[in-house]
């Protein structure tokens, strides 16, 4: 049996290495501790490694938005596994396979994608951060965290044009907002030492989308 080729599998399985690390880097130590001579040195890869997958400093800080954009797109129920069913999370409810639903299961879900991200994922949310303040200042960056931004936003936008807003774009907004400044506060912010339950942002989230969302639905 003739053995299957292993070097683009390898090359692949480093640039997620060196992804995965630039992005703890970026949490703990932020922008100014991410070099590629740091991604080597905590990913125990030779020397120049880093350079040679990611060339410039901003081609670095490129991949690590990419990965960012992969696992948080897993922690919300963007992408990944799926149940039985068919999809799961924003994707099933964003009409991805599941139905239109309304206000309160809408809430659940988005507040259990809330909580997972606060409680296991925290180290994300504190890149996303560093990685958006860096996005002001480079163009070619800010187009690129903003595209990953949208896989969030997309599927808010088909929920509640399905639930029957008549504002979508704005209600949207509303949403992403609401969520963004949660989670910022929570992790970054004023209360960064307290992480609301899945019961307290799903509340929270219900009065939203009442407030948007016609009656009955």
């Amino acid at each position: 049996m003739t053995a299957a080729p292993t070097g683009r599998p390898d090359r692949t399985a480093r640039i997620g290495l060196v992804a995965d690390t630039a992005i703890g880097l970026l949490a703990s130590r932020g922008l100014r501790g991410l070099t590629h001579r740091a991604v080597d040195e905590a990913a125990g890869l030779p020397q120049g490694s880093t350079s040679n997958l990611a060339r410039t400093r901003a081609a670095l800080l490129a991949t690590a938005v990419r990965r960012l954009a992969e696992r948080e797109a897993r922690v919300f129920g963007l992408a990944g596994p799926t149940g039985h069913d068919g999809p799961t999370g924003l994707a099933a409810l964003a009409g991805h396979g599941g139905p239109a639903t309304g206000p309160e299961a809408a809430a659940e879900v988005i507040a259990t994608a809330l909580h997972r991200a606060l409680t296991d994922h925290r180290d994300l949310l504190i890149a996303r951060y560093e990685l958006a303040l860096e996005a002001t200042r480079r163009p070619e960056l800010r187009e690129k965290y903003d595209s990953a931004g949208a896989a969030f936003r997309e599927p808010v936008a088909e929920l509640l044009r399905a639930a029957g807003s008549p504002a979508p774009e704005r209600h949207t907004l509303a949403v992403v907002a609401w969520c963004d400044g949660v989670l910022f506060a929570c992790s970054a912010g004023p209360y960064h030492a307290v992480v609301p339950t899945v019961a307290e942002l799903r509340d929270g989230l219900t009065e939203l989308l009442r407030g948007m969302l016609p009656a009955g639905r």
